[in-house]
């Protein structure tokens, strides 16, 4: 289930997104991905390190930022991201999903 929540204030905006997770596996690929990127938060200037509850990613948008970048670059920017987020989601899942096929499959062959 995906959703976006969008917050603004005098001086911010943050958007807080859940990614779509279809079953454990991408629960659990998600959680570990959102905790790989929000330890390397400082590298993306507008990534927070904690999302709200409930939400797997938080953005922090400031005044500071708009008046230093430019706006459509840096919705372009959250509409990438989110994108190759969710890509990679989906690889990592097909990747598992071959790797625990190879290992059913040799495990099996002792009882062949």
């Amino acid at each position: 289930k995906e959703k976006v929540l969008v917050e603004s204030s005098i001086n911010s905006l943050r958007i807080v997104v859940a990614l779509k997770k279809f079953d454990d596996i991408e629960i659990v690929l998600a959680k570990r991905f959102m905790r790989f990127l929000t330890q390397r938060a400082e590298n993306f200037v507008i990534l927070r390190r904690k999302p709200v509850e409930g939400y797997d990613i938080s953005f922090l948008v400031t005044n500071a930022h708009t008046e230093r970048m430019y706006k459509h670059k840096l919705v372009d920017f959250i509409i990438q991201f989110m994108e190759d987020i969710d890509k990679e989601i989906s690889d990592i899942r097909l990747t598992v999903n071959a790797r625990a096929r190879v290992v059913a499959q040799e495990y099996l062959k002792e009882f062949a």
